[in-house]
């Protein structure tokens, strides 16, 4: 456990949010398992802090679930009745928290396993690779339960499986297992049953060695482009590749590979 932030660190342990550093990948823990990982208020503070204030050293960032579990969705135990602008400002702080994932200063990858329902699927969908073991199920049973998702899922999941197969999850109570979900494009990876964490550190220790500012562009940057119209995105492609460039990091890379001392992409197996 890295000491940086520490007071923060132990405020989110004691919220079911621990962080290890391992190299300089940051893994993040959903650690409330006999709750299913569910998320509560308190998790989530928890989780915009740690993410809010990584370690300076780290380069990406995992979050998986301890147990059984990566996320069961909303704690229903902790459930309330809110009158409408109580509401409002409860999912705009979910909206905070999420955001501080998905808008962050490193690239984030989701090991998925077990349940990823409701709240957990809108976390996943925050994160910007997921990687799922055989075990995963998603679903959205928001709908069957008289309410609606309010931690950003609207947005985020159907920019990975479409509004469509999202309303289908919601009207009808559907599940999608490991295989479907992968197919669809609620994860990008999909391992054995008890992979889902190594393949996404292995996944994160890759992507930490590329130069920094790329992985911002590919966060930030690539996102917003794709929602652009075609002229606006192009500019904004101009202005991002050569931001990316100039950086010293960029420069090394390229002069590397100008003389041959670069690895060259090789066929997958």
């Amino acid at each position: 456990m890295t000491n940086l932030n520490q007071p923060i660190l132990d405020r989110a342990l004691a919220n079911g949010i621990a962080l290890e550093m391992q190299g300089d990948v940051a893994v993040v823990r959903l650690c409330r398992p006999a709750k299913r990982n569910a998320l509560n208020d308190g998790l989530i503070e928890a989780l915009r802090d740690v993410f809010q204030n990584l370690p300076a050293e780290a380069r990406a960032a995992v979050i998986h679930g301890e147990g059984d579990h990566f996320c069961a969705g909303l704690d229903l135990s902790e459930l309330k009745e809110r009158d409408a602008s109580e509401g409002i400002f409860h999912s705009r702080g979910w909206h905070v928290a999420l955001n501080a994932v998905e808008q962050g200063r490193v690239p984030v990858v989701a090991a998925l396993h077990g349940a990823v329902v409701g709240g957990g699927l809108e976390l996943a969908s925050a994160a910007h690779i997921r990687v799922a073991d055989e075990s995963t199920f998603y679903a959205l049973p928001e709908g069957t339960r008289g309410i609606f998702v309010g931690g950003g899922g609207s947005v985020r999941v159907p920019k990975l499986i479409g509004a469509a197969r999202m309303t289908d999850m919601m009207l009808t109570g559907r599940v999608y297992n490991a295989v479907d979900g992968e197919r669809v494009g609620l994860a990008q990876y999909l391992v054995p049953n008890g992979g889902a964490l190594a393949k996404a550190i292995e996944l994160a220790s890759r992507i930490a060695t590329n130069a920094p500012m790329t992985n911002f562009a590919l966060t930030h940057a690539l996102p917003r482009i794709a929602e652009q119209p075609a002229d606006h995105g192009l500019f904004t492609e101009a202005l991002v590749a050569s931001i990316a460039q100039a950086a010293p990091e960029a420069k090394a890379r390229v002069r590397a590979f100008l003389e041959g001392k670069a690895a060259k992409v090789q066929k997958a197996d």
